[in-house]
């Protein structure tokens, strides 16, 4: 396929690219934050802005703020410096949306939370459940006479190498959410995007 650029004399023939060529670049994972207004339909809009350029959303985190109207949103994506810089400026553009920012590599706090419900087969299993619960933080919300459901906050490395701990037990059931995240308050640090 061919376009054309410029007058009858002199025509300049330009092959037009077939697919879009992927950004080289070192690919990471980037946690980005916006403020979105909460109204029906932004999160519609704003997943299919990504998703429909191609980039998969590894998780996506979204809940009120302490404003009224104001919803925080926490997404992580993968990509390189470019595509990321990209989905930021297209989000941006979006009216519903009042801040974006790409937190990676900015001084921020993350978080995720696990539920998991673990096998209890014997007196040692419970009190190692319960052990591994106390070391990690955790609290234990509900007992039956098979099984712990324990709540567990922390970074990703700590969720998965407490389920890893875990699984030798047996899990019955698992939810964990996606990561939430926050900017950290410097006094001499610079804001960013």
């Amino acid at each position: 396929m061919a376009d054309t650029i410029g007058r009858e004399e002199g025509l300049k023939v330009v092959t037009a690219p077939k697919f879009r060529k992927i950004p080289k670049g070192k690919v990471r994972k980037h946690v980005i934050d916006l403020i979105v207004q909460n109204e029906h339909g932004v999160l519609a809009r704003i997943v299919t802005l990504i998703s429909g350029k191609g980039y998969n959303i590894e998780s996506l985190s979204v809940g009120e703020t302490h404003e009224k109207g104001l919803s925080r949103m926490t997404i992580v994506v993968e990509g390189d410096e470019r595509v990321i810089e990209q989905v930021v400026k297209q989000l941006r553009r979006l009216i519903n949306t009042i801040k974006v920012r790409d937190l990676t590599d900015l001084p921020h706090i993350e978080r995720e939370l696990l539920l998991i419900k673990v096998n209890l087969g014997s007196q040692r299993a419970k009190d190692e459940v319960y052990r591994l619960t106390q070391i990690f933080g955790g609290k234990i919300v509900d007992v039956s006479p098979h099984s712990y459901t324990v709540e567990l906050s922390g970074d990703g490395q700590t969720i998965t190498s407490f389920i890893e701990l875990v699984k030798p037990f047996g899990i019955k059931e698992m939810i964990r959410t996606g990561k939430i995240a926050l900017k950290r308050d410097f006094p001499d640090a610079e804001e960013g995007n």
